[in-house]
């Protein structure tokens, strides 16, 4: 007898609902459904956050966190493949230079060293101030377009879309995805995954009060002659400053780290600040006929400015939550896997993290039998 398809619901369609909706649709035997109330298809909204990701691939990984450092190693991998000339996702990617500068002698992240062409900065290259600098080659990617190709090739292989506003699990478990549809027939699903981002906080079912928001604001120009990224890796007034280039020739400026800050809209100061940090460390962000004529001011920053970003990144004090519980609801019962909290490294850690959260549902499976 063949195996029976099993149903599989995933709460949330951001970079970590996509990923792992994807790898669980790709395996077989499965069909999965992903409810969400917003899709990366909607209108921009600081309540998404995928959207306003920077973005670049570079691990944040502590010396001592080993399975951080293998879910980041993995999605390097994955995304050094996508970047290459021919895949699907080729255009979403750009590899570029990279130079990180620290302000402290602690030493780079563990992991880094692996980069592509690593190697130490020579003092005479820091920024001022900077005491030890590495550069390597990097993959930077354009976070709308990445969530537009992970959004069809989810369908393309077969997957399923519900728009659908999730009050507590237990309304997944006992009548699936199809509640949120009009006409659909509710039918308890085998398994949900719980991929809720920020809304962890206030999911009936997880209410997870250490999930909390760091707001991030970044300026994006159209600055195609900056073909390379940089780092100020010191903090400041909850900010960091950085420079990271995309295949369209945009540029993203970074940025802040405010801790539980939940305003949903940019910060006129802030934007300042953080076009004149980016400008006083790389002018070369300014025009060039500028460069030529004169040093450059933040006004020079306005005629190329494209957009503000601003999202709410759903930072958790424990670091990711990758954990299966057995939920019921009116004798229905399903393992539910809650995988969330990636904070500011949801892209970074995105394909090694579903990895494990795919590898819990399946074990979870194999107790039902």
């Amino acid at each position: 007898m063949a195996t029976p398809v099993k149903q599989i619901t995933v709460i949330g369609a951001g970079v970590i609902g996509l990923t792992t909706a994807i790898k669980l649709q790709e395996k077989g035997g499965n069909q999965v459904t992903i409810v969400a109330e917003i899709w990366p298809t909607d209108h921009p909204s600081p309540h998404y956050t995928s959207h306003w990701a920077g973005g670049h691939h570079c691990t944040a990984a502590e010396s001592d966190d080993l399975r951080q450092q293998k879910m980041d190693t993995e999605t390097f991998h994955v995304f050094w493949e996508m970047s290459a000339p021919g895949h699907p996702a080729e255009k979403c990617f750009i590899r570029t230079p990279q130079y990180e500068h620290y302000f402290e002698e602690l030493g780079h992240p563990r992991g880094l060293e692996t980069m592509p062409d690593f190697k130490l900065m020579p003092k005479s290259a820091l920024i001022p101030e900077a005491v030890f600098g590495i550069s390597f080659t990097a993959i930077s990617f354009d976070p709308p377009m990445y969530l537009d190709y992970l959004h069809k090739r989810f369908l393309d292989a077969g997957g399923k879309m519900v728009h659908g506003s999730v009050q507590h699990i237990k309304q997944v478990v006992e009548g699936g995805a199809a509640i949120f549809e009009s006409g659909g027939t509710p039918a308890p699903p085998d398994a949900v995954v719980v991929c809720a981002g920020l809304g962890a906080r206030t999911l009936g079912g997880v209410e997870d009060k250490t999930v909390t928001s760091v707001r991030g604001q970044t300026v994006v120009l159209h600055a195609p002659w900056a073909k390379f990224g940089s780092t100020r890796r010191v903090i400041e007034d909850e900010m960091i400053s950085y420079v990271i280039p995309r295949h369209n020739g945009n540029i993203v400026l970074g940025g802040t780290l405010n801790v539980d800050d939940w305003y949903p809209l940019p910060r006129q100061e802030t934007k300042v600040a953080i076009m004149e940090k980016a400008l006083a460390l790389w002018p070369e962000i300014a025009p060039p006929e500028v460069r030529k004529e004169r040093k450059p001011t933040i006004e020079d920053l306005y005629p190329i400015f494209v957009e503000d970003g601003l999202g709410l990144r759903p930072h958790r004090e424990q670091g990711i939550r990758l954990e299966v519980e057995w939920m019921e609801s009116n004798s229905a019962k399903a393992p539910v896997v809650f995988h969330y909290g990636h904070g500011a490294y949801g892209f970074e850690s995105s394909w090694g993290s579903a990895s494990m959260a795919v590898e819990l549902l399946e074990n979870a499976l194999k107790e039902r039998r």
